[in-house]
């Protein structure tokens, strides 16, 4: 990565201004610690809100498609993050970004406390999604680079097993807790966020401690948003990798904006703790996923993604037609678990396809295709369920992506053999 040197000198080299330089840092192992830490309270924020939709939507009395609304400002935000600011941590330093979007996050926990009506929501979820935009890359690297400096012996990909754990194992416990608070707290629309707003706090506290890793430019270069830059061999591949991620964000997203409502409609289940047990049953098993199957050839990882996503999709909507809450749960840890392999390995066979010079902007506009599977088919779910019941919207919105997937697969499985033919 430009700008970005592992040796312990130029790490060691701050980038704040002169007069915080006397400010005593934690080790590059203790910073690793809080950079972990830092990254999965943010994200766990990020899906807090997903079994508190259902109090919103019965306070004020709007439809299901104002909930895919707000859920899809998260994702615009991130999307437009990751473009704008992405990639300024290469030149403005990790530690700088990640304390922004630490900070962008409580913002979001405030906005939350004192504007709970529907126009509120939407923005705390776009300033949401901002910071989670800036802070994934950025954490990602830093964890890595700290990584580097605390244990120089160690494999590489150790760090980057850490960092997918924290991501995904980060967005399952939001909803998980959120369900917990709605459960139990007394204030269950404010009790969660002065709780997380309390925890990114002492986060971002916590991060002004950790070493920079990114060596300061004598000349900073001149501002430009993140370039998108698809070499021509790639075109092929990346198409059924993007169309894949695609699919496999608009899975996750239509369950964290809709779960609460297929259980109560679909199942009769209005449990809110339930609810959201049902959002980290899925992200839960996305990130166990990575963990058991990391060992395996990334091409067989794809394959297995694959058909667990469909078997997923299949099962979800027969259970809520049935209806059985366990062949639920069972559909959601299969389609997470092929959500969780078919994302890593789309990565890593997009990531070895593509030039060493042009990877990160490679890699940067598969996020992008990722993020807006949650906007576009989760908006179109939400307004389908204002003329159909939530069983009809998910069974067509299961056929659709049927569909994609199966597009997707013969090039993406072309493009994992491609890639290991490559190295």
């Amino acid at each position: 990565m430009e700008g970005t040197s592992f040796s312990r000198k130029a790490t060691m080299l701050d980038i704040a201004p002169r007069v915080l330089s006397p400010v005593r840092r934690v080790s590059h192992g203790w910073g690793f610690r809080v950079i972990a830490f830092a990254f999965a309270v943010s994200l766990s924020f990020s899906t807090l809100p997903t079994p508190l939709y259902a109090f919103y939507q019965q306070r004020d009395g709007f439809p299901t498609f104002v909930i895919t609304v707000v859920f899809a400002a998260y994702a615009v935000g991130v999307m437009a993050s990751l473009y704008l600011a992405g990639h300024v941590s290469d030149w403005l330093g990790r530690r700088r970004v990640i304390l922004a979007a630490t900070l962008t996050e409580a913002l979001s926990a405030v906005i939350f406390l004192v504007w709970p009506e529907v126009p509120g929501l939407i923005v705390a979820r776009l300033v949401c999604g901002a910071g989670i935009g800036a802070l994934t890359a950025t954490a990602t690297a830093h964890l890595s680079e700290l990584r580097a400096i605390a244990r120089p012996q160690e494999d590489p990909g150790r760090a980057g097993l850490v960092a997918t754990v924290v991501n995904m194992g980060g967005l399952a416990l939001g909803p998980l807790v959120g369900g917990f608070f709605a459960q139990f707290a007394r204030g269950p629309l404010t009790t969660p966020f002065l709780v997380f707003l309390a925890l990114l706090l002492v986060s971002a506290l916590a991060v002004s401690l950790v070493p920079e890793t990114v060596e300061r430019r004598e000349e900073r270069p001149a501002y430009r948003p993140q370039r998108i830059s698809l070499p021509p061999a790639a075109r092929p591949a990346f198409v059924g990798a993007a169309i894949g991620v695609f699919a496999a964000f608009a899975i996750t997203g239509l369950f964290m904006a809709l779960a609460p409502t297929l259980l109560a409609q679909g199942l009769h289940e209005s449990g809110r703790l339930l609810a959201g047990i049902a959002a980290f049953s899925m992200l839960g098993s996305a990130a166990l996923a990575q963990l058991l199957f990391a060992p395996m050839a990334t091409g067989l990882q794809l394959r297995i993604g694959y058909a667990s996503m469909v078997a997923g999709l299949v099962v979800l909507p027969v259970s809520v037609f049935v209806p059985t809450l366990w062949l639920f749960f069972a559909g959601s840890i299969l389609a997470g678990a092929g959500v969780g392999l078919g994302f890593r390995a789309s990565v890593g066979t997009v990531a070895a396809l593509a030039d060493p010079l042009s990877r990160g902007e490679v890699l940067a506009a598969l996020f992008l295709a990722a993020y807006a599977g949650l906007v576009v088919p989760v908006l179109s779910v939400g307004l389908a369920v204002v003329w159909v019941p939530s069983s009809v919207a998910l069974l067509g919105f299961s056929v659709a992506e049927l569909v994609l997937l199966g597009f997707s697969a013969r090039r993406a499985f072309s493009a994992s053999s491609g890639a290991a033919a490559r190295r």
